[in-house]
């Protein structure tokens, strides 16, 4: 990645997955697709290449409540690493309390593979997450539908805990400024109860079609929302179910342009203060990063 400006000081990539080797750490039967290795060094050297001094892991679906990879390279990272988990339903607050001093500090939801979509369900799922989240101080990661989101706006207003949004809160490039979804979306923003995440433009449109000036105007408007609310994330290393593939395939990692990431922070970023505010200072008073570097 070359940026014009250079990326301030105690930049953080907020959404990167690690995928070990197989033998090392397996993937459940069931999962829906299969990729490549993307090892630690590799994570090492996106941040190294991209001027990143701090990043967080997020946990993929297909290691399913099995955090081993993801905590394994939070110990290698020191410091400079936070993790976000998913675990069992009936997961101890000992094991949280574990969690939490490996480094993670949320907790994944994904509503949308999932499956849930009905408001009252959607309603109990975050109320359950919300109560043990709080008791260590963690916040919930969505990644879900915008239809499933705007169901569940009502139920996150309310919550005691932070709610991430990932991706542009999937907003697709189709969908204007001023409907009514994206404006549920926006309060949630403004409103301090949620953050957005600007990461993965690639999955509100395919690359052939891809409408950049419209993804601009998206996070422009969460911007003006509440810029305090606002994170950034590469989705390293680009993963991709890839059509035609099987379960058990492997499916190739999306091929961006060199200066894909770049142009994406430039044009959402124009300013200094943005870009402190959104690269740095945002991540680390979400996911509790220390002072200085």
């Amino acid at each position: 990645m070359s940026l014009s400006f250079g990326m301030p000081p105690g930049s953080c990539d907020c959404h990167v997955h690690v995928v070990g080797s197989i033998s090392q750490y397996p993937m459940v039967e069931d999962r829906h697709y299969t990729p490549g290795p993307a090892p630690l060094q590799a994570l090492r050297g996106h941040m190294s290449r991209n001027s990143l001094n701090r990043v967080v892991i997020v946990q993929p679906s297909f290691y399913g409540f099995d955090n081993s990879c993801m905590l394994d390279s939070l110990n290698a990272l020191g410091g400079t690493g936070r993790g976000v988990a998913v675990v069992e339903q009936d997961a101890s607050h000992e094991e949280l309390l574990a969690l939490s001093a490996q480094g993670v500090r949320g907790l994944r939801i994904n509503l949308e593979s999932a499956g849930v979509r009905d408001s009252r369900a959607i309603g109990f799922a975050l109320a359950h997450w919300a109560e043990r989240a709080v008791l260590v101080d963690w916040h919930l990661q969505v990644y879900a539908s915008l239809e499933t989101i705007v169901a569940a706006a009502p139920h996150i207003g309310k919550l005691a805990v932070p709610v991430v949004m990932d991706h542009f809160a999937m907003v697709q490039n189709s969908i204007p400024l001023g409907d009514s979804r994206l404006e549920a979306v926006l309060e949630l923003v403004r409103s301090g109860r949620a953050y957005v995440k600007l990461s993965a433009p690639y999955r509100l449109h395919s690359l052939e079609s891809e409408d950049s000036e419209a993804v601009a105007q998206l996070a422009a408007a969460y911007l003006h929302a509440n810029p305090a609310m606002v994170l950034w994330g590469s989705d390293w290393p680009h993963t991709n179910r890839e059509a035609g593939k099987k379960a058990h395939q492997v499916s190739a990692y999306r091929q961006l342009r060199s200066n894909y990431l770049a142009q994406g922070i430039e044009r959402w970023l124009p300013t200094s203060k943005l870009q402190l505010q959104v690269l740095v200072e945002n991540p680390a008073r979400l996911y509790g990063f220390l002072d200085g570097f």
